[in-house]
């Protein structure tokens, strides 16, 4: 296999480790910024280096409408096409593809689908994802798997699994290794534990640089998310990465790396960032609320970024009443500066055997709300 993983240290079922790629190292646990166009909204990506950030997220289905693989390509790949010099990891569309429901038509070679953008046609099936993301020129590549809305019957989870490990089959004969590159097989089952376990099998019997857990945060809440993560990671190789797809606010990304996951992605920071939510140690705050229209305070005293550094409350919460794109800007840093931070937090607290102190601290801030007004 061409990832190398690390495993450096573990407390429980909690890893430390490092991921080594052609495009650099990624220290685990990480979150990943998610860049669905070639771009996390309103962040250059040397200010995406800047919080911390290691590895991003690029979306297969959004770049193969615009600009289309073929282009970016032409153009170096994905990493010289957005300026992005560090590892890359892609999606495989399928998620995005199932969730144009009145717009596609599935079947067992693939997922047929109109454009969200004009309309044209177009097909998806595990070897034209594995291909575009070849021309995307992805450090890990995600296979292609259809991701079932909970809560489902145990009948359809079951026949969406068995064609899922199908399609994970055909997705990694297509892929082609090469150093500093690899595939990600994905597990499916719901939230059932023996489809769960079937899926596991069949992934391992495949063989994959790191494995994903998929089928959550998909509508069936953080207690039953956490029900199916204290038994499926550990499913999973022990000596691979384990990624938690879509996932997810601070206090779901604590209880998934005390349950043994290693990687992470969602929108949440970036989409709070466009909708005036601010992410702290101590709970997510509304900066277009009054009670800031006068606050000289940063929006939190130990956080580093440009906006905490250089930047009121009351001056944030104006930027936003005028719907300033520097109010985004700002807001979208900090959060992901916020999530980097937690993951350094996180690491460092395993590194020191102290992850279980970590966690309560983390919860225990989290539970006081945000710092009282002035």
């Amino acid at each position: 296999m061409a990832l190398k993983f690390e495993i450096l240290k573990t407390s429980g079922k909690s890893r430390l480790g490092k991921l080594h790629t052609k495009h650099g190292t990624v220290d685990t646990p990480a979150f990943m910024p998610v860049g669905t166009c070639a771009t996390v909204k309103a962040m250059m990506p040397e200010s995406v280096a800047a919080t911390g950030a290691q590895i991003l997220l690029g979306n297969t289905y959004h770049l193969m409408l615009r600009p289309g693989a073929d282009l970016v390509e032409k153009m170096g790949g994905l990493h010289k096409f957005m300026n992005w010099n560090k590892p890359i990891l892609t999606d495989s569309g399928g998620f995005q593809v199932m969730s144009l429901s009145g717009l596609r038509k599935l079947t067992e070679e693939g997922v047929a689908f109109s454009s969200h953008v004009d309309g044209k046609k177009f097909f998806l099936s595990p070897e034209e994802s594995i291909k575009i993301q070849h021309k995307l020129d992805s450090n890990i590549t995600m296979c292609m798997d259809e991701c079932v809305k909970l809560p489902a019957s145990h009948e359809v989870v079951k026949k969406s699994t068995e064609m899922s490990m199908r399609w994970a089959k055909r997705s990694k004969d297509a892929f082609t290794d090469r150093d500093g590159y690899g595939i990600f097989g994905i597990q499916q089952g719901g939230d059932y534990k023996d489809l769960r376990q079937y899926s596991a099998d069949k992934l391992k019997e495949i063989g994959f640089d790191g494995y994903a857990i998929g089928g959550l945060a998909v509508g069936e809440g953080q207690e039953k998310m956490f029900e199916v993560l204290d038994y499926a990671p550990e499913m999973l190789p022990s000596d691979k990465p384990r990624y938690l797809m879509g996932v997810g606010r601070p206090d779901d990304i604590v209880g998934a790396v005390l349950r043994g996951v290693d990687m992470f992605d969602c929108v949440m920071p970036t989409r709070s960032g466009r909708t005036s939510q601010a992410f702290t140690a101590r709970g997510t705050i509304n900066i277009r609320n009054a009670r800031h229209r006068e606050d000289p305070r940063p929006l939190e005293a130990e956080c580093d970024c440009p906006l905490c550094k250089n930047y009121s409350r009351a001056y944030i919460h104006h930027l936003q009443k005028c719907n300033e794109v520097l109010a985004v800007m700002l807001l979208t840093w900090h959060n992901i500066r916020y999530y980097q931070r937690l993951m350094q937090g996180i690491r460092q607290a395993l590194a020191e055997d102290r992850l279980s102190e970590f966690a309560a601290e983390f919860y225990a801030k989290q539970a006081l709300g945000d710092i009282e007004e002035i």
